[in-house]
């Protein structure tokens, strides 16, 4: 038995060093919001798989051995013919402010629903979702909802991150996508202003719509402010620890991580959420979107 599953693409991610003119010269790192939740877990002791399709070229290579070497079960992966997915980032000291994506029609965006129907050989005891996947493509959307609704079907509980990307699709596309899948949710994570996305009114309002429809954690993203953790019997607050920040890019991703690990080892929610708080603070203080994760030994430490 695995403990998660995630699926999703897997980009090539460009961080400039400068502005955009003459010859600029950027770093090449492995990004992607699903294979980030899939480094964080597997550097945390837990046993992940990621699906995907990368391209069938050096730098899909590259991407699949990356993700191996960090203990990640790539059994799943497919090498599809295409280009690799890409995003410029185009602001060296804020690297979250401005992307360009370099995405549509990519190797990655072929992932479909035969790929996930070979996923339940692994049996996840949790599928891991965000809401990048289905703005990728009909193929991808297709893969994605079969992901969804194949975890209640095969025992696993359903995690959802709805991680709203704009340059990919439009707020009302993807609230008609999100609107599918909820009811199969168990833990749904989302910052402030994505809660609109899935839920109606003001934030206390969102929320108790959420638990009344059946989801039963609620982790609210807050960014420098830290997270909160809503369930039926009440809510809990954590603060993010002052830290120097050297690139927000994945922190989300990294709270995430850092809470399925603590659901998977039995801890509480709000202790759980403790925890999301704590990896992500560690990730956000060296560049790259996983490269910052901790280990156990350094989450024990």
């Amino acid at each position: 038995m695995t403990d998660v599953l995630t699926l999703g693409e897997a980009l090539l991610s460009l961080r400039t060093n400068g502005p955009l003119t003459g010859a600029w010269q950027a770093r090449a790192h492995v990004a992607g919001a699903e294979s980030n939740v899939a480094i964080g877990l597997a550097r945390l002791g837990h046993s992940v798989a990621w699906l995907g399709c990368v391209s069938d070229d050096p730098v899909g290579d590259w991407v699949a051995t990356t993700l191996a070497e960090e203990g990640v079960d790539t059994s799943l992966v497919r090498r599809a013919a295409g280009f690799p997915g890409a995003m410029v980032l185009l602001d060296p000291d804020h690297h979250a402010r401005r992307a360009v994506y370099l995405r549509a029609g990519s190797a990655g965006a072929q992932l479909g629903p035969a790929d996930v129907a070979a996923a339940w050989t692994v049996a996840p005891r949790v599928v891991h979702l965000s809401g990048i996947t289905p703005a990728l493509g009909p193929s991808a959307a297709e893969a994605w909802l079969a992901a969804a609704q194949g975890a209640a079907e095969h025992g696993a509980m359903l995690c959802l991150d709805v991680n709203h990307r704009p340059a990919l699709w439009s707020a009302e596309a993807a609230r008609a996508a999100l609107a599918g899948v909820l009811d199969a949710v168990t833990i749904l994570v989302a910052s402030t202003d994505e809660l609109p996305l899935v839920a109606s009114g003001a934030e206390g309002d969102a929320v108790r719509e959420l638990l009344a429809r059946g989801v039963a954690e609620v982790v609210v993203k807050r960014g420098a402010a830290g997270a909160s953790v809503f369930v039926p019997d009440g809510a809990t607050h954590v603060a993010a620890p002052k830290v120097g920040a050297v690139d927000v890019i994945g922190a989300g991703d990294a709270l995430g991580a850092g809470y399925l690990s603590g659901r998977l080892d039995g801890l509480t929610p709000a202790d759980a959420l403790g925890r999301g708080v704590q990896v992500a603070s560690r990730a956000v203080a060296v560049a790259g979107d996983w490269e910052g994760l901790p280990r156990r030994a350094d989450l024990d430490a």
